[in-house]
């Protein structure tokens, strides 16, 4: 994310269990959980799985299932799976927010690209959320390590931009459910490789993790694998420059990766993007001078190019629609200004 909404890492409430929850799609057809899991968790093996099945810690609607129970649609998915010690609460961190709208419900933040917004593996700290804690620490009804309160939804690590912060159970809930029924409003600008040459168009795939590399999603014919959810991204060209374009991305559903995966599918991988392969030279001669200017610009903005731009819904409380719109972020602006001088200097 843009990242799922309906997938939550849940903070332990003990130091010996890592504890996962995941509400399946309406769509989701039928399928073992083992297999399921081992797609949505990308650092965790089948056999880890199996394993926690066996031990009766992974539980469906309230039920502990074995690793061949068959997933069904809005099935809720418990998983505890035993972790060493290690102490993963949340703990506030004196971390420079830009803040661009708060009142008593609602926080709204542009991020920086060089920050992770939840805690994980190799992240236990310096988290955007870490951040929310040091900020809201004198706000008695926020608790960071709460999952009802706090993120509405996610973007990735190298993605700059909006993020909406409910700052109490009733904010989040009613926030939760306009990104669950698609009724935000949001857009993303990105730097893509190639010239994009409709100047509008709409991407449909549904989205999974790829089975060579669980690190990275893909399009899925859904028929051919049922873990992989229904995806819509619509784009807008903004400027066409020598080998690359700036367009403008609507988001219609939420997937994790979705831009990422969809401009790549239609052979427009985002600039700079290391995951998908874009931190090559996908398009343009291969002359010394040239080189050396793309090696210029991975330098300049030094992650995919890629910033969540503008932010709509409604206000939890006084029912008003609320709309944010944040410039560019410096890297990224530097970068356009790059390319506009390459394209206009031949």
């Amino acid at each position: 994310m843009a990242d799922d909404i309906f997938c939550e890492e849940y903070e332990p409430d003990s130091q010996l269990f890592e504890h996962r929850k995941f509400i399946t799609d309406k769509g989701q057809g039928l399928m073992r959980i083992d297999k399921y899991l081992v797609m949505q968790m990308s650092d965790t093996s089948r056999t880890r799985i199996q394993e926690a099945a066996d031990a009766g810690f992974i539980s469906v609607n309230g039920n502990a299932v074995k690793s061949n129970y068959k997933i069904k649609p809005l099935d809720e998915i418990v998983v505890s799976l035993d972790v060493p010690p290690v102490d993963y609460s949340i703990k506030p961190e004196n971390i420079p927010l830009e803040v661009v709208y708060e009142d008593e419900d609602i926080l709204v933040i542009n991020k920086s690209s060089n920050i992770v917004v939840h805690p994980g593996v190799g992240n236990l700290d310096g988290t955007l959320l870490n951040a929310l804690a040091w900020h809201l620490k004198d706000d008695p009804s926020f608790d960071a390590n709460n999952p009802q309160v706090g993120l509405v939804h996610r973007i990735d690590k190298d993605t700059s931009g909006l993020l909406l912060i409910a700052k109490n159970e009733y904010a989040k809930s009613y926030l939760g459910r306009q990104f669950q029924d698609k009724t935000t409003k949001r857009s993303y600008n990105a730097l893509v490789w190639g010239i994009v040459k409709n100047d509008f168009g709409t991407i449909t795939g549904a989205l999974a993790r790829n089975p060579k590399d669980r690190m990275q999603f893909m399009v899925f014919d859904e028929a051919e694998n049922p873990a992989a959810k229904y995806a819509i991204t619509h784009y807008k060209v903004l400027k066409r420059y020598k080998y690359t374009t700036l367009v403008e991305c609507i988001l219609e559903t939420g997937r994790t990766h979705q831009i990422r995966v969809h401009l790549k599918h239609i052979g427009h991988t985002l600039f700079n993007d290391e995951r998908y392969g874009g931190n090559e030279i996908l398009k343009g001669n291969r002359t010394i001078k040239y080189k050396q200017f793309i090696a210029n610009c991975f330098e300049v903005c030094p992650r995919q190019a890629l910033h969540a731009k503008t932010l709509g819904f409604i206000h939890p409380k006084t029912e008003k629609e609320m709309f944010f719109d944040i410039d560019l972020p410096k890297d990224f602006q530097a970068l356009l200004d790059k390319w506009e001088r390459y394209s206009f200097d031949l």
